[in-house]
């Protein structure tokens, strides 16, 4: 008795479940490496960058604040310079990197800010040598930087980046449940493969054809996706290293326009590469349905057929 139909359908269930799995241990493999770039890139490095030009911001304008003028406490380079910090702190809470702590955290420096000011605009209300202007001025500068603590301005800030930083790392990294089942998609992708191999070389052995076109089209197809889909995640994981180094640098100045156009730039296109997630998955399945295509049609040869 012939075993062709038994090893037929035995072939078909081992190259269906090889393929569903495959299919979504890669998709998730690679959902799960683009939604945190993309995190990266509209979240936590808009975070990172805005705190960095908020403390920058406040910096500069304390460096106007000896040589500014007693007009300077209304307008001037001051003022701009806080009203820059102040919109930064606005789209750092909006992007809620480190949520209701770091929002808090926020709250907290735009009231300093405000006590920061007032002390600033309490010296320029004083004449020039007047003892109570370098008093006012003194506490200024302490609420903003006192480096006996880290319950100023700066500190705060300082404390609040290395939390934000902290999330961008873990989104950036490649985590342990990320890597085993890069890994495991990897066994499975390499098993369908041979999988798919050794069935066409049964069918050409048992029906003496050169090739069964739909399993042919399936792995080269399998193949050219899987290429597809390493290049890239290695293409997001490379940016958003680059990134994550661009955000580490000292966040000074123009230092800081700089490393957010770098950024963008490493990260650009996360988005829409994160957007075809679904894509993956999608077309997985049609892979296995055409794999099936092709073994189904010889079974069916094998069905007891009914006398007339």
């Amino acid at each position: 008795m012939s075993t062709t139909a038994r090893d037929l359908r035995r072939r078909l269930k081992l190259l269906v479940g090889l393929g569903l799995a495959a299919t979504l241990v890669l998709s998730g493999v690679y959902r799960a490496v683009h939604d945190d770039a993309a995190r990266l890139s509209e979240a936590s490095s808009p975070g990172v960058l805005a705190v960095d030009t908020a403390r920058s911001s406040l910096l500069l304008a304390h460096e106007t604040v000896p040589e500014s003028g007693l007009e300077g406490a209304g307008s001037g380079s001051f003022h701009t310079r806080v009203s820059v910090a102040h919109q930064a702190l606005a789209l750092a809470a909006s992007e809620n990197v480190t949520g209701i702590e770091g929002r808090r955290t926020l709250q907290t420096v735009t009231g300093l800010i405000a006590v920061y000011t007032g002390w600033v605009e309490q010296a320029h209300r004083e004449p020039a040598g007047s003892p109570l202007r370098t008093a006012y001025l003194h506490y200024a500068a302490r609420v903003l930087d006192d480096p006996d603590t880290d319950q100023d301005i700066t500190g705060r800030l300082d404390l609040l980046r290395e939390r934000q930083m902290a999330v961008a790392e873990k989104q950036a990294a490649f985590g342990t449940w990320t890597a085993w089942a890069l890994a495991v998609g990897a066994v499975l992708f390499a098993a369908l493969c041979a999988a798919l191999v050794e069935a066409q070389r049964f069918t050409r052995r048992r029906f003496r054809q050169v090739a069964d076109v739909p399993l042919l089209l399936a792995t080269v197809l399998w193949a050219a996706g899987a290429a597809v889909l390493a290049w890239h995640t290695a293409w997001t994981r490379a940016g958003a290293a680059d990134a994550l180094a661009e955000l580490r640098g000292e966040p000074t100045g123009a230092r800081v326009a700089e490393a957010g156009e770098s950024v963008a730039g490493h990260l650009a296109d996360v988005g829409a590469r994160a957007a075809v997630s679904d894509l993956v998955l999608v077309g997985g399945v049609a892979l296995v349905a055409l794999t099936v295509s092709g073994l189904l049609p010889r079974i069916a040869e094998y069905r007891p057929r009914r006398p007339r």
